[in-house]
């Protein structure tokens, strides 16, 4: 070697190392990109440092007659002087413009566009939150599902050594019920080795209103995920066939036939060069066998649930509330500045999930002056205007209704119960097992309903209200119907007892608990029954 390392040789090292790099960190070829920026950089190092180290070996092997005072071979930097200029300017010039385009897009410059990244729209909380059943009433967290998905996978002796549960746990509206769907995962290397040809068996979906858990097998296995290696990897697949986009959140979902898929959002930027992040789009990616196709936001199909992420959301209603007059009003007087709360949940309507938060005043530690509904597929947001009790609070009120139990709340869930805005939680025990519920007054939080079920819960917090004399308590007479009962069936909720019915040439489903009549047990199809009801819950039953 002539020259330290031959030219191809220097070529392949660079080639590999660069290559090497791509492989792992995925960075998209985009412009907009801080960490395509990161990528140019690397190459320009990496390549000055390969070619800096040739010429070292080379001026070694042919000047060890050179040395200094010392005896040391004495080496003349000046012929490494040009690739190092060249590297550091490049370093250099991609710093400076990194931070004047993040200067150019701070939010000081923009804060009207900042404010603007989402739009609040005002909504009515009697029309757009309607009041629903009590078994429509999610009682399970991701916590709670979290345990109740690690249980069922432990009765699967024959997937249980072999598989773990990815924590994904992603909340949405599957046929029109709230549900937690995640999939499972290899163990280790070895057994992704095991099972490379069958792929990933299974998912499990945890019913967020009766815990019902199931490990839904597939007739052909999940070969894309974020435990595969080499070109199944999920975001390495991802990557090759849309090396210019730039992903955000990545979640997994199964549509109406139960087919698993990952949606993964692509982001926009409406502020400068790469400020103001948002979603114009997402990838859906069949998790079984790999295909995908980009839709942009308007054209994602409806039973997708989570485009966007929550943290973008609320990163969102905090530019939102913070510049609503101006950049130095958010510091200085602060008037009109409002921000989230510390926590948020899922809500489901219309079959779509709907993150919820609160949102306070800057200078108000302990109530809120409102709420928020994002639409998680579309991000149509609703602001109501309702001044009540900060969700921390309302879950104080409840752990202290039973403190002799010390129980803990989870966050709040926001219901209509009789027109009115309510929170309801699980009340936990120190094992994390729900014991009890609790139904608490957003306007007036020291109203608390208890119970063991979610029915006797309820029912103590409306006695409560109407006790306090609340004035939008539903006070108006049960209506009556008559009719033959077309089916009927029971589910066990909360450890009760519930039966649905459903009358002759009438749609709706009826509930009632087995409390409400010894003949319940004995009811069947063909029987008149005479009915008074509060909206879909049945008040009494009589048999004819």
């Amino acid at each position: 070697m002539k020259k330290g390392i031959s030219v191809v040789v220097k070529w392949l090292i660079t080639l590999l190392v660069i290559g090497g790099y791509y492989w792992i960190v995925l960075p998209p070829i985009n412009v907009r990109s801080r960490e395509f920026w990161s990528f140019v950089s690397f190459i320009v190092i990496i390549s000055v440092v390969i070619n800096c180290f040739s010429q070292l070996l080379y001026f070694i092997k042919n000047n060890k007659s050179v040395t200094n005072s010392k005896g040391i071979p004495h080496i003349n930097l000046k012929s490494l002087g040009k690739p190092i200029k060249f590297a550091l300017i490049v370093v250099l010039s991609i710093i400076v413009l990194s931070t004047l385009m993040s200067v150019i897009g701070s939010q000081f410059f923009n804060a009207k566009s900042y404010n603007q990244l989402i739009t609040l729209s005002d909504g009515d909380f009697t029309a757009d939150v309607a009041e629903i059943s009590q078994e429509q009433i999610p009682i399970v967290d991701k916590d709670t599902a979290q345990r109740l998905g690690q249980r069922k996978l432990g009765e699967m002796s024959d997937l249980v050594s072999q598989f773990e549960i990815q924590d994904i746990y992603t909340q949405i509206n599957y046929k029109g019920k709230p549900v937690r769907v995640t999939p499972l995962m290899y163990g280790d290397v070895i057994k992704w080795l095991n099972n490379l040809s069958e792929g990933i068996p299974a998912y499990i979906t945890v019913d967020m209103t009766t815990q019902e858990t199931q490990l839904v097998r597939l007739k052909e296995g999940i070969k894309y995920s974020d435990s595969e290696y080499f070109m199944r990897d999920l975001n390495r697949a991802l990557r090759f066939k849309y090396p210019t986009k730039i992903f955000d959140n990545i979640s997994f979902e199964i549509d109406d036939s139960g087919t698993p898929y990952w949606v993964a959002s692509v982001i926009d930027f409406k502020i400068g060069f790469w400020s103001g992040s948002d979603i114009k789009g997402a990838i859906l990616m069949n998790a079984q066998t790999g295909e995908s196709k980009y839709y942009k936001l308007t054209e994602i199909p409806t039973w997708v649930d989570q485009v966007y992420d929550s943290d973008m959301i609320l990163e969102q209603l905090v530019y939102n509330g913070k510049y609503r007059s101006g950049f130095f009003n958010s510091i200085f007087g602060q008037r009109g500045v409002l921000q989230p709360t510390d926590g948020y949940n899922y809500l489901a309507m219309d079959d779509d999930v709907f993150l919820y938060t609160g949102m306070t005043s800057v200078t108000s530690d302990e109530s809120n002056v409102g709420f928020v509904l994002t639409n998680l597929r579309t991000k149509a947001t609703k602001f109501y205007t309702i001044p009540g009790a900060e969700e921390y609070s309302a879950m104080g009120s409840a752990e202290g209704q039973v403190q002799h139990l010390k129980y803990t709340s989870t966050f709040p869930l926001l219901l209509n119960v009789s027109d009115r805005p309510t929170y309801f939680m699980s009340l936990k025990d120190s094992a994390g097992l729900v014991k009890m519920y609790a139904f608490v007054d957003v306007n007036q939080y020291q109203i608390v309903g208890t119970g063991n079920s979610v029915e006797s819960a309820r029912a103590d917090y409306i006695g409560k209200l109407k006790t306090e004399n609340v004035a939008d308590v539903e006070n108006a007479p049960a209506t009556e119907l008559t009719g033959i009962i077309e089916k009927i069936n029971s589910a066990v909720v909360g450890g009760n007892t519930v039966y649905y019915i459903k009358l002759n040439e009438n749609e709706n489903i009826y509930t009632v608990a087995v409390t409400k009549s010894d003949l319940l047990p004995f009811a069947k199809k063909g029987d008149t029954v005479k009915l008074t009801l509060n909206g879909k819950e049945i008040n009494t039953i009589e048999f004819k």
